[in-house]
């Protein structure tokens, strides 16, 4: 039988092999998170019908004389290039800027992918709406602190998840009191809500009254009450003085670190109050003193959610707070293409891929989170139509090889007529 045949018929099945890989590619050129194949060919074994031979003398060397015996498959590669990110405007879709994978995780095994097409479930599982995989990450503490030393878990964030209330322990004034005002006359109104350990809000009100050049006393109110201030004269048990410098900057206070102490009468924890008072001046003009900050809140529920590029998944809560709750993990391969596709666009390791690198965002050639956008597949139409053209012209060389090989054969039988 001829060798040639046989090559022939490599020829075809390994071209079928790269259209079967070029049609998977073409069929999942919408698909979320998609990674083109690739196939390369490579010859199989040679017959040699003879050996090479060295110089001898007044006579050179020969080459080896060999057959090929047909073509074989040495690789279908993956190609793990940036798709092209898509915006959605949906705060759960994410996509990777670099280097990286999502970790996705059934509670019993860990799988890989770069679609993010992610979603809370109504027991506020972050997860693949299709299969219901977890992605994976830390979750954050009471604080909002994530430790990413830990081992990655599923990340979870309750439905009605509440952040508790934070009494207040500070209060800012901030703007000028006027250097014009009248001594023991002109006064100016600082007013707050401050937050109780029960998140109960009470008002605080300071009034300045100027008692002479470059000197201030403030004494404040909380529900209507006199607050005393801790280390004051006793003689003014509710006041504290500032003095400020002719170029009406704040120089001191007394005492130097203006502090009240407030006994709630809800059963609220007893409040230490220190007053910020950095930003004050006393120029020329009018009095614009105003509290503009202080430290505690009411209880809150979660309204809200979004991530950002650092994969934090940050709740909003009807308080106006803010809050850390999880942070996402990425994961690296030293040879992200010896992972294995499982399907359902995800990838488990292999004993060629390496071990999972996991680690947060921007960090060890991780990349970094693109939210609201989606990446698409890599599969690049014009080239996978050109390679379907060499396929399909390598497979029809393949044919005509075995077509002529076969009328080589048919004369040969015909000798014996």
């Amino acid at each position: 039988m001829m060798r040639s045949l046989f090559s022939g018929v490599s020829g075809l099945r390994n071209h079928q092999t790269r259209m079967d890989v070029l049609g998977n590619n073409i069929a999942n050129v919408n698909t979320v998170g998609f990674k083109a194949g690739r196939v390369t060919f490579q010859d199989v074994l040679s017959q040699t019908t003879q050996g090479a031979s060295a110089a001898q003398g007044a006579r050179g060397g020969t080459n080896p004389k060999q057959i090929g015996l047909g073509v074989g498959i040495a690789s279908i590669d993956t190609l793990f290039t940036d798709g092209s990110f898509q915006p959605t405007g949906k705060a759960t879709d994410l996509s990777i800027q670099g280097q990286g994978f999502f970790v996705l995780g059934d509670g019993a095994s860990q799988y890989y992918t770069r679609a993010g097409n992610f979603d809370f479930d109504t027991q506020g599982n972050f997860g693949v709406p299709g299969t219901g995989y977890q992605v994976m990450g830390w979750t954050a503490d009471d604080s909002g602190v994530v430790d990413t030393a830990a081992p990655i878990s599923g990340i979870t964030i309750p439905v009605g998840s509440a952040i508790p209330a934070k009494a207040t322990t500070s209060i800012t004034h901030a703007n000028n009191l006027s250097a014009s005002a009248v001594a023991n006359q002109d006064t100016a109104l600082a007013t707050i809500d401050i937050y109780d350990s029960l998140g109960e809000a009470h008002t605080a009100k300071t009034t300045y009254a100027k008692t002479g050049n470059n000197t201030w006393t403030a004494t404040t109110t909380i529900d209507g009450a006199a607050v005393p201030v801790v280390g004051a004269d006793p003689l003014t048990p509710n006041s504290f003085t500032l003095s400020f410098n002719d170029d009406g900057t704040l120089t001191s206070t007394t005492p130097a670190t203006p502090t009240l102490s407030y006994s709630p009468l809800n059963g609220a924890a007893a409040m230490s109050l220190t007053f910020n008072l950095s930003g004050l001046t006393q120029y020329g003009g009018d009095t614009s003193v105003q509290a503009t900050g202080q430290s505690g809140y009411a209880s809150g529920s979660m309204n809200g959610s979004s991530i950002d590029v650092n994969g934090n998944v940050i709740g909003s809560f009807t308080n106006g707070q803010t809050r850390t709750l999880a942070q996402l993990a990425l994961a690296t391969f030293n040879n992200p293409a010896g992972l294995t596709k499982v399907g359902s666009s995800l990838f488990s390791r292999s004993t060629n891929s390496g071990e999972p690198q996991v680690g947060t965002t921007g960090v060890g050639g991780r990349g970094t989170i693109n939210p609201g956008t989606l990446e698409m597949s890599n599969v690049d139409l014009a080239e996978e139509f050109s390679n379907m053209v060499i396929t399909q012209r390598g497979f029809q060389a393949n044919s005509r090889v075995i077509t002529t090989t076969d009328q080589m054969l048919e004369e040969l039988t015909n000798l014996k007529r």
